[in-house]
């Protein structure tokens, strides 16, 4: 039988391995188009669910932005009234602002020291955004913080550092990332920002809190300005990592279609945070804005912090994502205030 010749079967043999090896060659054809254009396209689609993400989660406020100007100001370290930290953290405050399209103004006053007596000059920080605006709204927080963490267990420990992270340095973080976006939008009002010194200079439960909205309260009734401010929105302590906001009872007793209509936009915006129910009375600056001054003022603020007033009221324990979510209610209502 000459070489050349197979049998049937192998041919068939021979025809099945050669469809095997020239299937084998276009899976792995493929397997390589695929991998190439999951490597070109990778990018943009990460990209694209980052952004739809953040979009969904933040509107135009930047999360990380927002958490690194935190960590900037708990970096100076403690910043109680009078202190040096606090004049490092008022320079840089105003150093932040002068770079926007705003107006910053000092309200300087004077206040005793609770341990010696001593006065201290403290500095109540006025932001005006549109100060042609007759019309205005207040945002509001402190930027003082506690002397040291008086919640701690031990005696020692009560003595040690308070950088202040929720407790002092979200609200500034929060106004710093709006500032970003207040050019952009056309608000119904003018706006303030309005940072209070000397909210907690306390070193016992005689000493007195809120030194700088009754400050400012009092000049706001017997000089008052040209402007009038229709509203007040006071923010305190809304880093939390597992944010939580209801109704404060005394913002709802003072200013209740205020509060049903922030907590409307953050309902529309789906930020689930904002829980419509009453929770906790909170003695905090709006007090005196309501019963002095009589601007109508709410307090947003996440009173089951647990780090409150203790040494790990740090940055690792906050959120930039909480910081934002609270931003971008705030930006919202801001174009469409009743």
């Amino acid at each position: 039988m000459p070489r050349s010749v197979r049998d049937p079967l192998q041919r068939a043999r021979g025809a099945s391995s050669r469809q095997v090896r020239r299937s084998r060659r276009s899976w792995l054809r493929t397997i390589c188009l695929v991998a190439i254009t999951l490597t070109i396209a990778s990018p943009y689609w990460i990209s694209l669910a980052k952004s739809q993400t953040k979009g969904a989660m933040h509107g135009p406020l930047d999360a990380e932005r927002s958490f690194k100007y935190l960590t900037e100001i708990c970096n100076i370290g403690n910043r109680s009234s009078g202190s040096a930290g606090m004049e490092k953290q008022l320079k840089l405050i105003t150093e932040h602002f002068s770079k926007f399209n705003c107006q910053v103004k000092l309200q300087p006053f004077d206040a005793p020291h609770p341990l010696n007596g001593q006065p201290v000059r403290m500095n109540n920080i006025i932001i005006s955004w549109h100060p042609q605006a007759m019309d205005r709204v207040m945002l509001c927080a402190h930027y003082d913080t506690r002397p040291y963490p008086d919640r701690e267990a031990s005696p020692s420990a009560q003595r040690g550092l308070f950088v202040g992270a929720n407790d002092g340095a979200s609200g500034v973080a929060l106004f710093m990332e709006l500032a970003h976006h207040l050019e952009k939008i056309k608000p119904t009002f003018g706006v303030d920002f309005v940072l209070f010194d000397g909210e907690e200079l306390v070193f016992s439960p005689q000493d007195r809190y809120f030194l700088g909205s009754e400050h400012f309260a009092r000049r706001y009734r017997d000089e008052p300005p040209k402007y009038r401010y229709r509203y007040g929105v006071l923010v305190d302590m809304i880093a939390d990592k597992q944010l939580a906001i209801y109704y404060e009872k005394n913002s709802m007793s003072y200013a209740p279609e205020l509060a049903k209509s922030i907590w409307g936009t953050a309902q529309r915006l789906r930020v689930t945070e904002f829980i419509p129910r009453t929770k906790h009375e909170i003695q905090d600056d709006h007090l005196a804005l309501n019963d002095v001054a009589g601007i109508p003022t709410i307090d947003i603020i996440d009173f089951d912090y647990p780090h409150w007033h203790t040494r790990k009221d740090i940055p690792a324990n906050c959120s930039g994502e909480s910081i934002a979510k609270v931003g971008h209610v705030l930006l919202e209502w801001l174009k469409e205030v009743p």
